[in-house]
């Protein structure tokens, strides 16, 4: 389904649940990362782009403190708040993403009086493609400009970031929240996540003879759940340790050097390797797609799931699964993307090898026993924007 389907079928579900027409219609993307995981609560460096599948908000102003949700995505009627009642970690469905992006922005001094909102996703939940960020930006970017608070995409998403780590209480970095409100259409977003200084690299994959497969395993993930917490807090003890304010600021060529300070810390030293490995993977892949070398990325997305599985100990059956499948299905490189896991991976292929990876991959998810995974391929898309 097109976005300007989407935005039509919104916003009429809208006049049909609220008995007027919306003030307008906002569209945000999922994303996929293709290099830079776990970094970005790092300081490090990310870089996703902006997937096709949207989420969808129609939206209207209210001037009395009523904050009205639907979501055609989940059963259930209008949910009603008030804008003065909202109160971190207190809601624990899906409201909150919505409900946290409006209490962010009014614990940030903007005068947000109320909305009724109707949102509609294609972004996958629980698949590693950021559905939350999705939903959280384009209700952030609608409020922006239904109040006209001249907030631009980075500020967004650092408003949303915090509503999904204080009001959500779950402990994620910038990234997603960026790649939804920043990306740009045929482009990966070269991004430093310490001053989100950004660099729109071109991506363009179909020019080149070659796709980006993902490989939705149906393994679902909670970034709010204990494990992403353990290796956050982790990955601030290796900080600490090496006495230094994030792992970004640990040189790659001074690694071995960093890794024998921590002595015995062996759950550390791993976490600290990942980290300063994959912000060395993200500029080596840069290197490379300014060069024009872009096959060459493959191996450096096998360094990468090597070690998300190995050091930062993330991966499961399914994913290293998806990547082993595909590259002996002769796939240019494979690893898992997001959080970890569960969720997806992502294949690098040509063109032509396409159809026999996705065959390999299935076949293998049925002799394993598995659910039979979602494969799509991804191609670098707009970030968010008002759509009508």
């Amino acid at each position: 389904m097109s976005v300007d389907t989407a935005a039509a079928e919104v916003a009429e579900r809208f006049t049909q649940l609220y008995g007027s027409a919306p003030d307008g219609v906002w569209a945000a993307p999922g994303r996929v990362n293709l290099i830079g995981e776990h970094t970005d609560y790092n300081d490090g460096f990310v870089m996703p782009f902006a997937l096709p599948h949207t989420a969808v908000a129609a939206v209207a102003r209210r001037t009395d403190g009523v904050l009205r949700l639907h979501s055609a995505d989940v059963e259930g009627g209008v949910v009603e708040l008030h804008v003065d009642a909202l109160v971190p970690e207190a809601d624990r469905e899906w409201t909150a993403y919505p409900s946290g992006v409006v209490w962010a922005l009014r614990a940030a001094g903007h005068a947000v009086t109320g909305a009724d909102i109707h949102l509609a996703s294609t972004v996958p939940a629980g698949a590693g493609l950021s559905s939350s960020a999705a939903l959280e930006v384009v209700v952030a970017l609608a409020l922006n400009d239904l109040h006209g608070l001249g907030l631009r995409g980075w500020q967004l998403a650092r408003l949303c970031q915090r509503a999904e780590n204080v009001y959500v209480g779950a402990p994620v970095g910038i990234m997603d929240q960026t790649a939804s409100a920043c990306c740009a259409a045929g482009h990966a977003l070269f991004l430093d996540t310490r001053d989100l200084a950004q660099q729109q690299i071109p991506f363009d994959l179909a020019a080149e003879g070659m796709r980006l497969l993902v490989v939705d395993t149906r393994v679902k993930h909670s970034h709010s759940e204990g494990e992403y917490g353990k290796r956050r807090a982790g990955c601030e003890k290796g900080a600490a340790l090496l006495g230094v304010d994030a792992l970004r600021d640990v040189p790659y060529d001074g690694l071995d050097a960093a890794l024998e300070r921590l002595g015995d810390e062996e759950e550390v030293r791993r976490l600290v390797r990942h980290v300063v490995t994959e912000d060395e993977r993200v500029e080596r892949v840069v290197s490379l797609l300014e060069a024009g070398e872009t096959r060459a990325i493959g191996p450096v997305l096998v360094e990468g799931h090597a070690s998300l599985r190995d050091d930062f100990r993330i991966s499961c059956p399914e994913l290293d699964l998806v990547v082993d499948t595909a590259l002996a299905a002769g796939a240019l490189g494979a690893r898992m993307t997001g959080g970890g896991f569960g969720g997806s991976a992502i294949v690098l292929a040509e063109a032509a090898d396409v159809d026999a990876i996705t065959k390999a991959v299935g076949e293998a998810f049925a002799q394993a026993g598995f659910i039979a995974p979602r494969v799509f391929e991804a191609v670098p898309a707009q970030g968010a924007r008002r759509v009508r």
